[in-house]
């Protein structure tokens, strides 16, 4: 069959594949074969398209790739046609946090609700073709707990690495993330929110030796976490944003890291803590074009390419970034600006190993209804818009569209140990991709075109996602004064 829309392509896709469940996809059980025929397949890897390409999928995983005339159809295969498609490798965001906010009202209303709201976040990014996402700041016991559900197939998500706490930072209602918490809200209350968060890996650290450090990081590890983010400055701009642990404790944390196999990865603000991680041996970074006033030195980028150091950055449209220095309060907070994005430009051209990180959540819709209009424009910090406005901010810096793709599925899969699964459309991989209307190399804003999702081999029922609806769920408008009786 040909699949003429996005829509159409749904439609005819779930009567072919005899129905679809309640969690959002396919049933993992009895599954159909997948052929896709007549795609030109972008497969991630690197390499041309392949025109009049074919993919054969059975059960979560690829079987064939190729010319269409070398592909064999499995037994009992569906058949997509897909002339005049394009097919990608699902998207990865290597920074989300799928619970996103630091306000006392949100968190006193959702405290019950968190694995809800996870389970809601996941689906808004599986639905706009995020097929994987690394949670690496949030409420470890209920990311774990809502990952594994998805990892069962017990629910439909985007599958979850999750890090839980940012080692050394606080809690959402403490001092890193919103200092007044404590003066306007309950000691006990402010005490069992962040603690949630942080464990055993909060502030008191910072007092602590390496060694003490070092024990501690070792016991939250053994919780299940799927790599661990650390704090090499603070959290904000200005001061805020100094540095935290000394190196030594920094190489005890990534030794823990790498004794027990994961990715150890940095929090940086500056360029000495940037600098500092990268010498402890952390393997990625987060927002590492954030140098403050300070230009990122040569050596700095050198160093990057010597110890093949994945960076995460987070670019803004040219449209959100000229708004920025326009709303900017002082000289200063504009040239921090400036020199970011000079700093992803450089970054770009120098062959650093890039990652799509949109750093987003889903907002409170309370929050969103007190905003300007303006303050919505090309925010990127969102896991509906986010990883769309990455790749045009980037294209704009002057990334190539397929480098472009390449940061959003194999580098990050990279970046995380996972590229002998994930990452790329190669024989034995898991089948997570992506089906577009329109040509990404032409026009990387052609990514936001989606007909289909796939994930685990497994078609995505996009209509009916999020099934849970908490904070995409419409809120109820004010009454006209005169309805309330003044």
């Amino acid at each position: 069959m040909r699949i003429n829309s996005s829509r159409r392509a749904l439609t005819m896709l779930a009567d072919v594949c005899m129905s679809v469940t309640l969690a959002g996809v396919l049933p993992v059980f009895g599954q159909p074969s997948i052929l896709i025929r007549n795609a030109t397949i972008i497969d991630g890897a690197g390499g041309p398209p392949i025109v009049d390409g074919a993919i054969a999928i059975s059960g979560s995983k690829i079987a064939q790739v190729g010319p269409a005339a070398g592909v064999q159809t499995p037994a009992g295969a569906r058949e997509i046609d897909a002339a005049g498609k394009f097919v990608i490798p699902g998207l990865m965001d290597a920074n989300v946090h799928l619970v996103l906010n630091m306000t006392i009202e949100f968190h006193a209303r959702y405290e019950d609700r968190y694995e809800d709201l996870i389970e809601e976040a996941a689906q808004v990014a599986l639905r706009n073709g995020v097929t994987t996402v690394f949670d690496t700041w949030g409420p470890l016991g209920p990311l774990m707990n809502v990952r594994d559900r998805i990892n069962r197939g017990e629910v439909a998500g985007s599958r979850m690495f999750v890090a839980g706490n940012i080692v050394g930072l606080s809690g959402p209602l403490g001092p890193d993330f919103n200092q007044h918490a404590a003066t306007a809200a309950s000691q006990a209350f402010v005490k069992r929110i962040n603690q949630l968060y942080e464990e055993n890996t909060g502030p008191d650290l910072l007092w602590r030796a390496p060694e003490q450090v070092r024990a501690e990081v070792r016991k939250y590890i053994a919780r299940g976490v799927d790599f661990l983010k650390y704090a090499a400055a603070g959290h904000g701009r200005g001061r805020s944003s100094f540095l935290m642990f000394s190196p030594e404790t920094q190489r005890a944390i990534v030794e823990e890291c790498h004794r027990a196999g994961i990715v150890a990865q940095t929090h940086a603000m500056t360029v000495e803590s940037l600098r500092q991680g990268i010498e402890a041996g952390a393997d990625m970074g987060q927002h590492v074009e954030l140098t403050g006033p300070e230009p990122m030195p040569d050596g700095l980028i050198k160093l990057m390419l010597a110890r093949k150091f994945h960076a995460a950055v987070q670019p803004f449209t040219a449209r959100r970034r000229n708004m920025m220095i326009e709303d900017a309060s002082d000289p200063e907070e504009a040239r921090q600006i400036t020199v970011s994005q000079e700093n992803i430009v450089r970054l770009i051209k120098s062959g650093v190993p890039l990652l799509l990180a949109s750093d987003g959540g889903l907002r409170n819709p309370d929050e969103i209804a007190f905003q300007k209009p303006r303050a919505g424009i090309d925010r990127p910090f969102e896991l509906r818009e986010g990883p769309f406005l990455w790749l045009q901010a980037m294209s704009e810096s002057g990334m190539a569209p397929m480098a472009a793709i390449q940061a959003a599925t194999r580098n990050v899969a990279a970046a995380y140990r996972k590229l002998d699964t994930l990452g790329t459309i190669e024989k034995g991989k898991t089948a997570d991709l992506v089906v577009l209307d329109a040509d990404p190399l032409q026009d990387i804003n052609n990514v936001r075109k989606i007909a289909l999702v796939i994930k685990d081999g497994r078609i995505v029922d996009r209509d009916a996602l999020p099934l849970k609806k908490v904070l995409t769920a419409p809120r109820p408008q004010p009454r006209p004064a005169s309805e309330n009786g003044r």
